[in-house]
């Protein structure tokens, strides 16, 4: 018994050298790409099928922006579950040897838990309206933050209960990378979305940045590279990643001033409980009205200008695409510095020449954080929309409650007549 729990233990405490090495993922370039492309040696094969691939994503997005916010809210829910799906299927090709129970069960289990939890907060911010008319759905709004709590805890004690006595540890290793997971999956996602509630403008700009940098950090890497940058990616140079950062501050700035001219895309997304539609209407905001700046003396000798016309929010997507270029990829550097602890070259094969999805969301997510977070400290302020959806939710005594504290307060700041009747 004793030599039994000795080898189980030294078994549990292998080294990281000793860890089952992943399966290469196949080659699932399409063949008419492979024939038309095998004249080439492999650097221009995978420059060509790289950028392909880059040009049909991007028409892809641009459609699916077209067709609204709704369409963006799935597309994002989609690339969440897919990127979840890579990290986990990793997990489980390192660990699948020991035959864990129920992994791959409460991974997904998990998953849907923490989405119920954070798009039901989603919809008892935005859809408090159309929360109101319905009887069943206001009963699990209400006690929303309970329900999913004990869905939590249904994971929980299922996953107490799957442990195995010669797995303790790999099964709380396993555990552990499902939360983990979770955190930079789910968590990063619906702070996406919560910025494609501020304006459609707070998500094309980030996440076009990062995109832009990334092509043009490869592209000047690919031809003017010479000095690496990083042991974690031998294949970033120092060239790239500077002509990146310039090439994505002026696309940032210039993408920017084309998005500020329309509604469509600087109007907050809201919902219509009439037409049951998003929409984006509004008065727009002083960051999407052109205003008249001084040009610093420096630049007036060399532009030949003293003043220049320009929206305000473009100053602020500097801020962003300065994020996008110089901190953003290191979360592309986090998922390498992840695939060499687990031997891979890329999370999947989804994309060819890019690798998995989480291959081009790795700097996403990280990006997605800093703006949700720069909104809320340098640009959101009383959101009068959101506050009068909290208060049609009221019971009526609270409501008249509220009428005769707020009309007070008018009267004692002069606002209002104190003989006013209402």
């Amino acid at each position: 018994e004793v030599d039994l729990e000795e080898r189980l233990v030294e078994l549990d405490l292998r080294s990281d050298s000793d860890i089952p090495d992943v399966p290469p993922p196949t080659d699932s370039t399409p063949e008419i790409l492979k024939k038309a492309l095998s004249g080439l040696s492999a650097r221009w094969k995978n420059w060509w099928i790289r950028g392909i691939l880059t040009l049909a994503m991007i028409s892809v997005f641009f459609l699916i922006i077209y067709l609204g916010s709704f369409m963006l809210m799935l597309l994002v829910l989609s690339i969440q579950v897919k990127c979840y799906h890579e990290i986990i299927t990793i997990g489980y090709r390192v660990y699948h040897s020991y035959d864990l129970p129920w992994f791959r069960s409460l991974s997904w289990y998990f998953l849907l838990c923490v989405n119920y939890f954070f798009y039901g907060e989603t919809v008892a911010d935005y859809f408090a309206t159309f929360v109101q008319r319905r009887e069943q759905l206001q009963f699990l709004i209400r006690y929303h933050r309970f329900i999913s709590f004990a869905l939590y805890l249904t994971g929980f004690c299922m996953f107490v209960l799957s442990l195995v006595k010669k797995h303790y540890r790999l099964q709380f290793y396993m555990f552990a990378w499902t939360h983990v997971t979770l955190l930079i999956t789910v968590t990063q996602s619906h702070l996406v979305i919560q910025n494609l509630f501020e304006g459609m403008i707070w998500f094309l700009v980030p996440i076009s940045s990062v995109i832009c940098n990334d092509i043009t950090a490869y592209i000047f890497g690919f031809f003017f590279g010479r000095t690496p940058l990083i042991k974690l990616s031998p294949k970033k140079t120092w060239e790239g990643f500077i002509g990146g950062f310039f090439s994505t501050v002026v696309f940032g700035f210039v993408f920017s001033y084309f998005l500020a001219q329309h509604q469509y895309f600087v109007c907050p997304v809201e919902y219509n409980s009439e037409t049951n539609r998003f929409v984006t209407e509004c008065e727009p905001s002083e960051l999407f009205q052109m205003k008249k700046y001084s040009v610093p003396p420096l630049l007036q000798a060399l532009l030949g200008w003293e003043t220049v016309n320009m929206y305000p929010f473009q100053m602020h997507s500097i801020a962003l695409s300065t994020f996008a270029s110089l901190i953003g990829p290191f979360g592309g550097f986090f998922a390498s510095g992840f695939k060499r602890a687990f031997k891979i070259k890329d999370f999947a094969d989804t994309i060819p020449g890019h690798g998995g999805i989480m291959d081009r969301f790795d700097c996403q997510y990280l990006m997605a954080t800093f703006v949700h977070v720069y909104i809320t400290s340098f640009i959101r302020g009383p959101n009068p929309s959101k506050l009068l959806k909290q208060l049609l939710i009221l019971q009526p005594e609270q409501q008249l409650s509220v009428y005769k504290t707020l009309k007070s307060h008018l009267v004692e700041k002069g606002i209002l007549e104190p003989s006013l009747r209402g």
